[in-house]
């Protein structure tokens, strides 16, 4: 089997595999993610001997996605009236920093 179909198929599974605990996340925001990896893999590919652009793009895609799907940046914080911070989960429930 070619070595980038594997490298390919990895891939595939890696970021169905990320975006399944992504529940939260919008689909936007996955495929931003998984855009700018990608954009960063092409030029790794480009400058490590041994790996092709199309290969890096691929693996960088595959990390972006998951590092999205995992990343919980997009909270949005609230003070309550003792000035403490807050984020309020799935669940509507107050969840102090």
């Amino acid at each position: 089997m070619n070595t980038s179909k594997l490298i390919a198929a990895a891939v595939a599974l890696s970021v169905a595999g990320a975006g399944a605990p992504a529940y939260a996340q919008s689909a936007g925001k996955l495929a931003k993610g998984a855009l700018i990896g990608g954009a960063g893999g092409a030029v790794a590919g480009a400058v490590i001997p041994g790996l092709g652009t199309g290969e890096g793009a691929l693996i960088g895609a595959a990390g972006g996605a998951a590092i999205t799907a995992l990343s919980h940046k997009d909270r949005r914080y609230y003070r309550d009236g003792y000035g403490r911070k807050y984020w309020v989960d799935k669940n509507g429930r107050r969840r102090y920093k």
